[in-house]
């Protein structure tokens, strides 16, 4: 009788965990304050104006430190409800967001998340990013609320680059850049849009914000992917020209924008129905559309301004007749592909 073999050994693949293969990277050397060095004296001499301005508006401090990554001195401070006031640029606030929180609040019993402040050059403190929290406060009717108070009154223009996890749509994010330069430009009458490139992240927010100031229901979408190519923050001029400048641009955006209106209704006359007619007559006359940009490269392939003379003569000449029910169905897809 034939003797049996022993059955192949089956070998066994471990594959790699997804928590392994999405690791995030970590930088290599550490860098930072030890605990001990963080805490910071309310005596330091860095602090005494700060604290000075915290007891004047009211308010008291339980304690200092210094910030993990930068080392600079923050304050906590317990500040009274009427010494605290939003920044002017943040997006609008949003009463069912505000009354959710308020709610949410009230439920859990505490308030625990400070909000950040900085001193406002009127007096009095303003929050940077803590604006549905400060509303939520007095739809509670809070005496006081917890502040970390940061010394780097800067601060209160960078944090828009720190709101992450929330992020802002187009039209929020716009506008805030959008009043960020102009209370910038009134402050400083010498300062560059180039000094402000982290503050104010993407030139095209710059642009697009001054059409949403006057058109809050304008299609900056459609627009925004040739602004991204062509749009650059400007070097030269004071900031308070470079948005005289962009007036002129957004004044010539919407000029573009009423064309593409008359389009998409000469289109809709004939039938077509698509709810991305106007993405598609923008992407038809974007001159840019097939110009793909280098990893790292930052020289536009064309001044924004030439891009929108040749955008406005290509809707002149657009031909209504010439679009197809093919050519609708690729761009929905398009943006079915983009859409996060």
């Amino acid at each position: 009788m034939a003797s049996r073999k022993a059955p192949a050994r089956t070998r066994v693949v471990k594959r790699k965990s997804t928590a392994s293969r999405k690791r995030i990277p970590r930088r290599k050397s550490e860098r930072g304050l030890l605990p001990a060095e963080a805490p910071l004296a309310l005596t330091d001499d860095a602090l005494a104006s700060l604290v000075a301005e915290v007891e004047k508006a009211g308010g008291r401090v339980s304690g200092a430190y210094r910030d993990p990554l930068s080392g600079s001195p923050l304050v906590l401070a317990h500040l009274p409800l009427s010494a605290v006031e939003p920044t002017p640029f943040q997006r609008e606030l949003s009463p069912t967001h505000t009354k959710r929180l308020a709610q949410k609040i009230e439920e859990a019993g505490v308030f625990l998340d400070p909000i950040i402040t900085v001193r406002s050059p009127e007096g009095g403190f303003w929050s940077p990013n803590g604006r549905h929290r400060l509303a939520a406060a007095r739809v509670l009717g809070l005496r006081a609320i917890t502040a970390l108070v940061s010394v780097d009154e800067k601060l209160a223009y960078r944090i828009l680059a720190l709101n992450t996890e929330k992020a802002h749509n187009l039209r929020d994010r716009s506008l805030e850049v959008i009043r960020m330069a102009r209370e910038v430009a009134s402050a400083n009458g010498r300062t560059k849009e180039s000094d402000y490139t982290a503050e104010f992240e993407s030139p095209a927010f710059l642009t697009l914000g001054i059409l949403y100031e006057k058109l809050s229901r304008f299609a900056g979408g459609a627009y925004h992917p040739m602004l991204r190519k062509v749009d650059r923050f400007d070097p030269v001029p004071t900031l308070r020209a470079s948005l005289r400048q962009r007036e002129g641009w957004a004044a010539r955006l919407e000029a573009i924008d009423a064309g593409v209106s008359g389009i998409v209704k000469a289109l809709q006359a004939r039938g077509f129905k698509s709810p991305y007619l106007r993405t598609f007559v923008v992407a038809r006359t974007n001159p840019v559309r097939w110009i793909k940009l280098k990893k790292g490269e930052t020289k536009p392939p064309m001044p924004l301004g030439e891009a929108l003379t040749r955008m406005a003569r290509a809707v002149k000449e657009f031909r209504v007749e010439s679009v197809k029910e093919r050519d609708l169905a690729l761009v929905a897809a398009v943006a079915v592909e983009e859409t996060p």
